[in-house]
């Protein structure tokens, strides 16, 4: 292959879906997908490029300084994508060392090995690492947007994991040249996400006639960005970004909590031919999250206006397309919530 690229997290959600659009679209690059195969993690995401002569897969750790070395020293990658991370703000409340080790270390022993294998030859060579808007805090709800100078102050372990971590990527450009560019985008939905996860949380117990948890009074707003299209933003900033710069990626879909499911009861309603307000009564609010951010909202003009970027759905259209995924892919959401997908497709590709 005439260029060698390194997806870290490939297997997870946003993951599966860049190393997809990579492999159909650049025959020509090999696409090395480098993950450790943790809970979010499922190689099901992929199983329909698995076999593509241009596809690799490598499990594992990031957190493994020797073994990421000797990954570089295999491969001799001109790009890294950056993607694995742990990223429930839940789960960093309950472990923030974890989100420590991977997101802050990971990702320095990552950026260490790059430093090592194109010492004195940075030409042609990237660095992409893609964050949260999280790491810029909260926002009220006076019109004002994130923007690619907007100060960092991160409230929960998880975006100061985050935050820590784009600050890494930018010393080492810094002090040692390395040619870095950074993403923040804002919340991803569509197929595939693992349903932890809001939007396929609560189709899933929507499904089943299941609470529908919703933390305080759901006004908390997200900006929701189809994972399609973050896919497509990070193909173009990785080919044509500048080095050293970021960019935000945000779908320019503010929803509140509340008004976001109540949207998915309605569509699950007529999808399974309940009557008009059934879903709705599963709605079921809970106690707040410590730390929990009122607004998210990103400004992505500096992607559209230099890059040519724009998101490619309404929010509607790409929630009845999500529905749809998650109503005729039963069989994937059933290994999910039983992890028999850990298992299963592990021990395929240990058999190759």
């Amino acid at each position: 292959m005439a260029k060698t690229i390194f997806i870290t997290g490939g297997a997870g959600f946003i993951g599966s879906h860049v190393v997809r659009l990579f492999v159909n679209k650049y025959p020509d690059y090999l696409i090395v997908n480098i993950d450790a195969l943790t809970y979010a993690g499922n190689l099901e995401n992929l199983k329909d490029i698995c076999d593509a002569p241009n596809y690799k897969f490598e499990k594992a750790d990031i957190t493994d300084f020797q073994t990421i070395t000797t990954l570089f020293s295999k491969y001799q990658p001109i790009g890294v994508i950056h993607l694995a991370a742990e990223s429930h703000v839940d789960r960093s409340i309950t472990d923030p060392f974890l989100f420590v080790r991977t997101n802050v270390m990971g990702t320095c022993n990552l950026l260490h090995a790059v430093k090592e294998a194109w010492k004195g030859d940075m030409e042609g060579k990237r660095f992409y690492h893609i964050s949260t808007d999280e790491v810029y805090g909260a926002l009220q709800c006076d019109g004002t947007f994130f923007t690619e100078t907007t100060r960092y102050t991160p409230h929960s372990p998880y975006s100061a994991s985050k935050a820590s971590s784009d600050h890494f990527v930018r010393a080492y450009h810094d002090t040692f040249g390395l040619p870095i560019v950074i993403s923040n985008c804002s919340n991803n939905y569509g197929a595939n996400q693992f349903p932890e996860k809001l939007i396929p949380l609560a189709i899933n117990n929507i499904k089943h006639k299941r609470p529908i948890p919703i933390y305080g009074k759901g006004e908390n707003i997200r900006d929701w960005l189809f994972v399609n299209d973050h896919a497509r933003a990070i193909d173009i900033i990785f080919h044509n970004g500048k080095n050293g710069e970021t960019y935000n990626i945000g779908g320019n879909n503010e929803w509140t909590n509340i008004d976001l499911i109540r949207t998915l009861c309605a569509i699950l309603d007529k999808k399974l031919g309940r009557r008009n307000g059934e879903s709705a009564e599963l709605i079921t609010f809970v106690k707040d999250r410590a730390g929990h951010d009122l607004r998210y909202a990103i400004n992505s003009s500096k992607l559209q206006n230099e890059l040519g970027w724009h998101p490619s759905l309404q929010f509607e259209e790409g929630l009845e397309k999500t529905v749809d995924w998650y109503l005729t892919n039963e069989a994937w959401v059933d290994n999910i919530t039983s992890g028999n997908y850990q298992k299963y497709y592990e021990q395929q590709y240990n058999q190759r």
